[in-house]
């Protein structure tokens, strides 16, 4: 609780620390900024039609994970995984312990997601079927992995598109899906529908 790696933090415009942020009155000043704890690596967030805040996160060998973020929880990690450590030692899986907040989808393999964005339809509405769906660029996948969550805030994997190459990042403008590949020589795509 001393640090902030590990953690979602929640800030005012200004920079100040919202008063109603879960962990205001630890008695350590950086804990006030802390939204969730318990994350490996979150490299992409973002908020549905429904004000739900969804985020994903790289796991280690394995255990890449798709979570909803509340306020106050704790999703596990180092404690828990669905993945390996590097060394190859285990990491007990989260149903093992359910006082940490299980992702709503963990991937083994992995996907490596890099980006999310929340697929809107904007002007163009290009992918109508998509609408209100997580749009994820997988980078070891080389895919673009479209998902789908419910009212209840179940979410499950609709798609998973071959791109071929290393997807670093996707992106809805306007009902329309950029996809920008990852590496040398690489491109920016514009996806269009069949």
């Amino acid at each position: 609780m001393s640090v902030n790696l590990g953690k979602i933090i929640r800030l005012n415009l200004d920079g100040s620390v919202p008063a109603d942020n879960p962990f205001v009155d630890n008695s350590n000043d950086i804990a006030a900024q802390f939204w969730t704890i318990g994350h490996r690596n979150v490299l992409g967030m973002a908020f549905d039609e429904k004000g739900r805040l969804w985020a994903h996160e790289m796991g280690p060998r394995g255990g890449d994970e798709f979570n909803l973020i509340e306020k106050g929880y704790n999703y596990g990690w180092p404690i828990v995984s669905n993945g390996r450590n590097y060394t190859g030692t285990d990491i007990p899986d989260h149903e093992t312990r359910p006082e940490f907040t299980p992702p709503k989808i963990s991937w083994t393999p992995v996907i490596s997601p890099s980006s999310m964005s929340i697929y809107n339809a904007g002007q163009y509405n290009d992918f109508p079927a998509w609408q209100g769906n997580a749009l994820i660029s997988g980078l070891s996948s080389k895919a673009l992995i479209v998902v789908d969550f419910d009212e209840n805030s179940r979410a499950t994997e609709r798609y998973r598109y071959d791109m071929g190459e290393r997807i670093r990042s996707v992106l809805n403008v306007d009902g329309q899906v950029w996809v920008l590949e990852d590496g040398d020589n690489s491109g920016l795509l514009q996806l269009t529908p069949q």
